[in-house]
């Protein structure tokens, strides 16, 4: 079965040690990820930036005041997906740190988780849909050839 159709707008904030966050996001890449996690065609721009602007987001889109790793702004799922995914460089690098991942690494499961979101999982409804979305995720990234992004 081929994989869904995907229009992708890849955009970097200008920030310190952009430079390497961009050398972990190759288009190919972000799009082989992100058409794994697809169930139809999409839309979608995916944006990397700074603390402040991650910050500004989630206090104006979520009323929380800090910058979170991946913010997902779905606007359609029929008849095709349209979203927008924001990630903070800084938080993505932190986490993968603390994590002991690459940065690409981190990057692919929150663009899968993203994705997800866009596509309306969702992981706070219950400790069931938690555990669907995660293994659903694991799935996805273990296909791509991660490791499972929850094992510790």
């Amino acid at each position: 079965m081929p994989l869904p159709a995907l229009t992708l707008s890849l955009q970097f904030a200008r920030f310190d040690g952009a430079a390497e966050h961009r050398a972990a996001l190759p288009r190919h890449k972000v799009m082989r990820w992100l058409r794994h996690a697809l169930a139809s065609d999409a839309e979608m721009a995916v944006r990397i930036v700074d603390t402040e602007e991650g910050q500004q987001l989630n206090r104006a889109y979520r009323e929380k005041d800090y910058a979170t790793n991946v913010l997902t702004f779905d606007y359609a799922q029929e008849p095709v997906i349209l979203a927008d995914l924001v990630l903070c460089a800084p938080v993505v690098e932190r986490e993968a740190r603390e994590q002991n991942k690459t940065l690409q690494e981190h990057y692919a499961h929150l663009l899968v988780h993203g994705t997800l979101h866009a596509q309306g999982w969702d992981h706070e409804t219950s400790e069931e849909d938690a555990q669907e979305m995660e293994a659903y995720e694991t799935e996805i990234m273990t296909g791509l050839g991660f490791t499972d992004p929850y094992a510790t």
